[in-house]
């Protein structure tokens, strides 16, 4: 399969979770695809696959940016990193709909957190924790509730 098949497939495969968790976040399909993780693993999967299949195509590495950039000159290392992000956020994204669900966080003031987490990944998880912190004077993550 091609570097550009497998980037349309796994970017469609995060959308309805995602749709999931802005509109039905406690639909019972919305806890078996993203409370389970099914997505975030199954998208680990298509990692592991790119890496072991791929790693070792180009040259660079993890050392300074020009060798990370001379590493994603690969489109397949470059893919790879994009289902990592994929991967990522959404798993991020289930775990801000779980914990503000659990702390009692209205969903409609945690929508606009998910779509910067699947947007732009760490301002959305920011801004979740200065949502959190606003509404519920809890920042870190495993306080107990008072």
């Amino acid at each position: 399969m091609t570097p550009e098949a497998l980037f349309s497939i796994c970017s469609i495969l995060v959308l309805p979770g995602w749709i999931l968790l802005l509109v039905a976040p406690g639909w019972k399909w919305t806890k078996r695809l993203i409370n389970s993780c099914l997505l975030p693993l199954l998208l680990g999967v298509v990692y592991l696959y790119l890496i072991a299949a791929h790693w070792g195509e180009s040259e660079g590495g993890f050392g300074s940016l020009a060798e990370v950039s001379q590493l994603f000159q690969n489109p397949y290392n470059l893919l790879a990193g994009w289902v990592h992000y994929l991967a990522f956020d959404l798993f991020i994204g289930g775990w801000e709909a779980r914990d503000a669900r659990r702390l009692g966080i209205h969903h409609l003031l945690l929508v606009p957190c998910l779509v910067l987490t699947f947007l732009f990944g760490p301002i959305g998880l920011l801004f979740y924790f200065i949502l959190r912190w606003t509404i519920k004077r809890k920042f870190f993550v495993g306080e107990e509730d008072a």
